[in-house]
Formats: structure tokens, C-alpha cells, sequence
């Protein structure tokens, strides 16, 4: 109860009349005491007269006084204010009371009226419907004229009230508010005010479905729990449906709602009446009849039983009480639990963390509520890795209440950790191959200037030596840079339509001596193998790197026995591919090559980073880290795939996956290198060199200079155009392929409006095939960088040839 306190309630204190004239009487006998005294002590009666004449005096003049002012301080009332009264008096109301101001300002209200209004708001502001706020209003001045007024058939929150309000206090300065059920109840609304209110709701949990229907049979009011198992969306409306219309009967007279079918389980039906005569309601209470069909996990239902046990989805059933009935197959296997094991409740199957959860999920479903949800929990089987848990109400299945479906996520989870690793791998690549781009710029001055500097020098000059070692080392650096782009798929190949064993049978030699004598090499090849299309020299890179980590792995394990590396190819038709079920692996007709060793193996969580770039788990100083990198972007741009396999202490095995090349033809064969003499690489003519690296164009144009070329020099597309422009003669144009402002194929498009039969050699880092895709060009050469000054004479010289 909330209150202000009135200030209306007060006492009277009682007449200072009384009191003066008692105080008047002990005067009176205190004077005449002290007059004896004085008599006794100086024995003159004279003096003891005197002294009590004057004490009397004093008394009736101080009594007269009293009397004067006595009428003007009874006439004040005093007023104090009993919190606890008011109180009281309020709560003994049997229903809502109030105290308000002459305006209707709240003073004061007893708890009921908190319950039936929800809160403390003043009698005008309460949210009466239609005109009800209107006629309090009213009452309010009604009250202040005539003393008291009543409004009748207030309706709120679907109650019908009255309201008296009066006068109160004894100055008449406040109204007291009295509200009240309206004799006559309005049936239908207080029916549905209950059935659609938080009582309706805590049935519907219970189970109960409920529906107010009229003499016609329409519905008027339902429960949440009706409305979803009727029209399967609690927020459908009813707007007077057929209750006839909703519900169905089977052949054994099982009734059951439309909107569920025959599957969804049968119902009982109770009738009550709620009110008699025209115009007469009732309301239907409808339970699911647990009853009507068998229980799976119960004897009679072994058939069954057995049926859900192929079932590859995890299924189990749980009654009212949160108890397991039923564990399929599936179920077990997916949460982890072992044959005899008998779990008593779905919580005990998760870690701590989550049973409240579960248990939770399983006891609102098992109250009726046909509805599924899906819930992420940690097994105790497993706690690293969550699951998703269904959870759904069951009716129609006898004693079970609640299904459970646990879903197998590990394979899920497995292809979610390989994409991550292909979408890293990806990243990386790039990173790579843009660091292996620039470093190849740098090396390609390096070695034009010491292919300059030896035409000037002679073996066995003091610099002679140098300049070799410094070329040497730029060679090297060169391969590593090769190493980079073929994991970022970026490097230039020359593929060919060879078989494997032939690659195999080419590098077998080389093989025996890397892998030394206590390292024992097996060969075996498979029949009708299809024939592939890929670079061979790239793919005996990719066997001598495999085979030197198998060594390296095998001699780890044991220095003096080695062990067994055993190449292996074999034929994988389209079906093969199929049964593999491999969600990474193309369906399609493979031709591949198995390469395993009996070494140390690869630990599990290290085999995702295998392939990443600079990722060893040898010594400090004994390995690139760019050795299964290559390896992996090798495969990936020949349009392969490449697979780990491994276990620890056993071993490890790689298989790559080419596809099968179709043509009528025969294999290509290997076009031989003629080697051309210094003398033939001479040229005449004008080229025009376009380069953004100011190292790479000084380099270039000394090495075309001196091979009898006239150069012109462009740091940009835009530049070179211009120097095209005023150029009578053009021989050939050079240009880099990535440039800022204006990129190489955008200069040759627009070089070709004005110079249509001008030969065209792009030099770049990257790839020439992938370049090729992306340049829509025709009569193009193309020189991979890092180049040496004769390899750029020779390119030169041919692209003039093709002129």
C-alpha cells in the first residue's frame, strides 16, 4: 500500500480551566499553612494576618488572569495525524479503496487496489475502456457538489467494476473511493480475461489445452497452448472458428486436430459448462491421450525399435519427468556413450556448465509445448568440441514426452577447420607470391649488372671470380623465389600430356643417390593409368622433395636401419571418387601417386600446417620451410589435389590426385632447347621499353643497347604512349605487365589502336599462364623474371621473328 499521509484526523486537549483551578486550591492551603508557621514563630497575630491576606490576593488575581485568556485558547484544536488508522481502515475494505484530494490527486490506496490496477495510479487515470475515464471524471465534480456520486459498468482489464466516491474529513477536503465487482458479470468476458490472461498460460504449460466456445460452436477464446497445436502459429487469429472445423477422428474414433494430421496424436476432450440459456458458453478442455498409440522402448514396440536403430540421425525419447525411455543406435555413438552404459537423464551426458540448460530445454518441452529449439552443448565424451542439441515435445508416442536429436558434428567440423586452412592458405600464397614479385625485380638487376660486368672481364681476371659468385648466389635466390610462386600457384609452367611412370622412371636415378644406401627405394605401378598434362619438370620437383622429407624422416627415427620409401600409382575412376565421398575431391577419373614412408610420422596438430611456407620441424639451419609449400602449389596449379595421411610412429603418406587428360592425340613431346650463339642473338631495330623499376629499365636497356637495339624508355603506360605517338618507328614494345596508373595490357590495347601489327613482349614476376588468362591479347610473348641479359636478347630476337 502506498500512502500520503491526510491531515484530517485530530484530538482535542483537554480545558486549562481545570488545571488553573486545581493549581488555585493548593495555593490557597499553602498560604494558610505558612501563616500558621509564621503565627508559631514571631507570635504576632497581627503580622500572620497580614502575610495570608496577601498570599489570597496573589491567588485571585493570578485565577482571574487564567480566566480571561482561558476562551481564546480553547477555541485552537490541535490536529495530529494516526498513519497507522488510515492504514487500517483502508485494508479492512473487502475490495479496492482510495483517498484522494478535491481533484483527485492520490493520498492514499489499500493493497487491493495495487492488485486490481496493477500499480498507484489516480482514479481519472486509471486506463478505463471506451468512455470509462470520461465518467470518473464526472464523479468527481458530482462528489464535490452533491457529497457523493457512483459510476457503474466500468470495465478494466476485463473486470466490470462500480466506483463510489464521497466526501470525507471534517473540513470536507478529500474523497474517499470505494470500486466494487458490477453485480452483473459479463460472462464471456471474465472467460476470456481468464483463459488469455497468465492463467490460461500456466495451463497451457501444464498441458492443458483450452477453448470458450458459443451455443453456435465458434470459438471465443483460447489459450496459447490451443492456438498452437490448432492453427500452428500462436498468433493466429481465431475470429470465430469452428470448433468442429479444427478437430478430426480417425477409424477408431481417436480425435485429433486437422492442422497436425493423424501422426500428431490423439486428444481427450472434457466439456464444461459455463453458463445456461440463450446465448449459453462452454468451455473445452483438451489432454493429449498418452494412451492412444504404442511407446517406442516399450516391448510391444521392438519392431520398431530395431527400425529407428538404422536410423543415421541420433534419436532418443524422454517422459514428463526428464527420464530417458529410448537411445537409438546413433545416439549413442554421437554422444559418446558405450554399450552398457544407462544414462538416466539427458543432463548427464553434458558437462557441468550445460546440465542446467538441458534440463531446463527438457522440462518446458515435456509440459506440452510442441515446439523444437536447438541448443549448443559440450559432451562429456568430448567438452573441446560443442554439438547441437534438438530438443522437441512429443505427443501420441505413450510414455515419451520429449524427443532429443543429437547431431554428429565432427565431420561438420572438419570441413569447417579445412576451409579455414584452405581460405589461410590462400592468404599466405598471395602474401608469398607478392614478396617473391618484388624480390624478383631485385634480382633480375642483380643479374643483368654481372652479366654486363662479365662481357667486360675474362676468366681469370681479379673480378672475374667475384662477379661468378655473386651471379651464383643471385641464381640461388632466384629458386627460392620459384619456390614462392609455386605455393602461390603463380609460377610459369610448361605442361605436357606425359604418364607418371615416365616422370618416375626419369628421376628414379637421381633419387637413389639422394636417399643413400640405407634407404630402400620401391616402385610400383598400377595398370591403365591415364595419361596427365602438367610440367614434368615441376613434377619431379615435387617427388625429390617428398622423398628427401622421407628420408630425413625415416633416418630421424632410425640412423642405421633407414627404411622403405615406396612410390606407388595407381588409376581412380569417377566411381572410386564417388564411394570416397570426399566433399573436397571432384567426382572425376584420376591418375594418382602414392608416396609413403616408414619414418617417424606427422603428430595430429601439425598435419593442418605442412604445407605453409616456412613451416619446418627440423633444426635451426636444415630446412627452408618451403619444401611441401612447393610441393602443395605444384599440384594445386596443375589443377591436382595433394592428401597427408599419417600416423605417428608408423609413418606417412601423400597422395596426389591429377585428373586424366582426354585427347585423340598422342602424347606431346618434350620440344628441345636449341641453343643459340652469341653472334645470332644480334638485332637491329627500335624498342620501346616500358618499366615502373628504375633498376629493372637501366638493365634492360644497357643489355638491348648493347645487342645493337635502339632503346626507348618509359617509367609508365601513359609515357610510353606518348613516345608512341611521336615515334615514326616502332620495332617492338617491351613492357612490364603490373605498373601503377596504367598496367601493361591497358598500354598495349591502346598502343594496338594506333600500331595494330606492333609486337608485344611482357616481362613479369608472375605466372605466364595465369597472366595468359587474364590478358585478352594476341601476339604476345612473355619472359619471366628474373631474367639474364641473353635470355632477354633471345626474347627480344623472337618476338621480332614473329613479326
Amino acid at each position: 500500500m502506498s500512502s500520503v499521509p491526510p491531515t484530517f484526523f485530530s484530538t482535542r486537549e483537554p480545558a486549562r480551566s481545570a488545571s488553573i483551578g486545581f493549581a488555585g486550591a493548593l495555593v490557597l492551603v499553602a498560604a494558610l499553612l505558612s501563616a500558621a508557621l509564621l503565627l508559631y514563630v514571631v507570635d504576632n497575630a497581627v503580622f500572620a494576618t497580614a502575610f495570608f491576606a496577601g498570599v489570597l490576593a496573589a491567588a485571585a488575581l493570578i485565577h482571574f488572569r487564567a480566566k480571561a485568556v482561558a476562551p481564546a485558547t480553547e477555541a485552537e484544536p490541535v490536529y495530529r495525524t494516526d498513519v497507522a488508522l488510515l492504514r487500517a481502515a483502508l485494508e479492512s475494505a473487502p475490495s479496492a479503496a482510495a483517498i484522494t484530494d478535491l481533484d483527485g490527486n492520490l493520498r492514499c490506496t489499500n493493497s487491493a487496489y495495487f492488485e486490481w490496477f496493477g500499480g498507484h495510479p489516480a482514479p481519472a487515470e486509471l486506463p478505463f475502456e471506451a468512455e470509462g475515464t470520461k465518467y470518473v471524471t464526472e464523479a468527481i465534480a458530482k462528489a464535490r457538489r452533491d457529497g457523493a456520486a457512483r459510476v457503474d459498468g466500468l470495465q478494466i482489464h476485463g473486470l466490470s467494476l462500480r466506483a463510489d466516491v464521497g466526501l470525507s474529513g471534517t473540513d470536507e477536503s478529500h474523497l474517499l473511493w470505494r470500486f466494487g465487482r458490477a453485480q452483473h458479470v459479463d460472462l464471456a468476458r471474465e472467460a476470456r480475461r481468464l483463459i488469455e490472461g497468465e492463467a490460461g498460460f500456466r495451463i497451457g504449460e501444464a498441458g492443458m489445452m483450452t477453448a470458450l466456445a458459443d451455443d453456435q460452436g465458434h470459438i471465443i477464446s483460447a489459450n496459447r497452448a490451443f492456438v498452437v497445436r490448432a492453427f500452428g502459429d500462436a498468433d493466429a487469429p481465431l475470429s470465430g472458428a469452428p470448433l468442429v472445423n479444427l478437430l478430426a477422428a480417425n477409424e477408431r474414433g481417436q480425435f485429433h486436430f486437422v492442422a497436425e494430421g493423424s501422426d500428431g496424436g490423439g486428444l481427450r476432450i472434457m466439456q464444461v459448462p459455463v453458463s445456461e440459456g440463450a446465448g449459453a458458453l462452454t468451455l473445452f478442455v483438451l489432454l493429449d491421450d498418452a494412451g492412444g498409440f504404442g511407446g517406442l522402448g516399450q516391448e510391444g514396440s521392438a519392431s520398431l525399435n530395431a527400425l529407428l536403430d538404422f536410423l543415421p540421425l541420433g534419436l532418443a525419447l524422454a517422459n514428463s519427468d526428464g527420464r530417458f525411455v529410448y537411445l537409438n543406435k546413433s545416439f549413442r555413438k554421437a554422444a559418446g556413450i558405450g554399450k552398457d552404459a544407462r544414462p538416466i537423464y539427458p543432463g548427464d551426458l553434458v558437462i557441468d556448465e550445460d546440465k542446467a540448460a538441458v534440463s531446463d530445454a527438457v522440462r518446458r518441452f515435456a509440459r506440452g509445448r510442441l515446439a523444437a529449439s536447438d541448443i549448443a552443448v559440450r559432451l562429456k565424451s568430448s567438452p573441446e568440441e560443442p554439438v547441437a542439441l534438438t530438443i522437441a515435445g512429443a505427443k501420441g508416442l505413450g510414455e515419451a514426452a520429449v524427443i532429443l536429436s543429437l547431431k554428429d558434428t565432427s565431420e561438420e567440423d572438419r570441413l569447417k577447420k579445412q576451409v579455414a586452412q584452405a581460405t589461410k592458405m590462400q592468404a599466405v600464397g598471395q602474401l608469398a607470391g607478392g614478396v617473391a614479385h618484388d624480390f624478383n625485380n631485385i634480382l633480375t638487376a642483380i643479374i643483368g649488372y654481372c652479366d654486363l660486368m662479365l662481357m667486360r672481364h675474362t676468366p681469370g681476371d681479379s673480378d672475374y671470380d667475384d662477379i661468378q659468385q655473386i651471379r651464383s648466389n643471385s641464381n640461388r635466390a632466384a629458386g627460392l623465389t620459384r619456390q614462392l610462386l609455386a605455393f602461390s600457384r603463380q609460377q610459369t609452367l610448361r605442361p605436357q600430356v606425359l604418364q607418371l611412370p615416365d616422370v618416375i622412371a626419369e628421376v628414379s636415378n637421381l633419387l637413389k643417390r639422394l636417399l643413400g644406401e640405407t634407404v630402400k627405394l620401391q616402385v610400383k605401378h598400377g595398370r591403365n593409368l591415364g595419361a596427365v598434362r602438367a610440367d614434368p619438370g615441376q613434377l619431379e620437383q615435387v617427388i625429390v622433395n617428398l622423398a628427401v622429407n622421407a628420408r630425413d624422416a625415416m633416418l630421424t627415427k632410425d640412423p642405421q636401419g633407414g627404411g622403405t620409401l615406396t612410390l606407388h600409382t595407381y588409376s581412380v575412376s569417377a566411381d572410386d571418387v564417388r564411394k570416397m565421398a570426399s566433399d573436397i575431391l571432384p567426382i572425376a577419373d584420376y591418375t594418382a601417386l602414392r608416396v609413403t614412408d616408414t619414418g617417424t610420422g606427422i603428430p595430429a596438430n601439425l598435419l593442418p600446417k605442412i604445407f605453409e611456407p616456412f613451416f619446418t620441424t627440423k633444426e635451426v639451419g636444415k630446412g627452408t620451410g618451403l619444401g611441401l609449400s612447393t610441393v602443395y602449389g605444384i599440384v594445386k596449379q596443375s589443377g591436382g589435389f595433394i592428401f597427408a595421411e599419417s600416423e605417428p610412429g608408423k609413418g606417412a603418406s601423400f597422395v596426389i590426385y591429377l585428373p586424366v587428360f582426354r585427347t585423340q592425340g598422342a602424347p606431346e613431346a618434350a620440344k628441345g632447347k636449341v641453343k643459340e650463339t652469341a653472334g645470332e642473338l644480334w638485332g637491329t631495330g627500335t624498342v620501346l621499353l616500358v618499366e615502373d623499376e628504375a633498376m629493372v629499365r637501366a638493365v634492360a636497356e644497357r643489355a638491348l643497347t648493347r645487342h645493337g637495339y635502339r632503346v626507348l624508355t618509359a617509367e609508365n603506360g601513359e609515357a610510353a604512349l606518348e613516345i608512341l605517338a611521336r615515334e615514326e618507328q616502332v620495332d617492338l614494345l617491351i613492357s612490364d605487365v603490373v605498373m601503377p596508373t596504367m598496367d601493361g595490357p591497358t598500354t598495349v590495347r591502346e598502343a594496338r589502336k594506333t600500331h595494330p601489327d606492333l609486337p608485344i613482349l611482357f616481362i613479369s614476376g608472375y605466372a605466364e599462364e595465369q597472366l595468359r588468362k587474364s590478358i585478352d591479347l594476341e601476339r604476345v610473348a612473355f619472359l619471366a623474371k628474373p631474367f639474364s641479359v641473353q635470355k632477354l636478347a633471345e626474347a627480344a630476337r623472337d618476338a621480332l621473328l614473329q613479326k
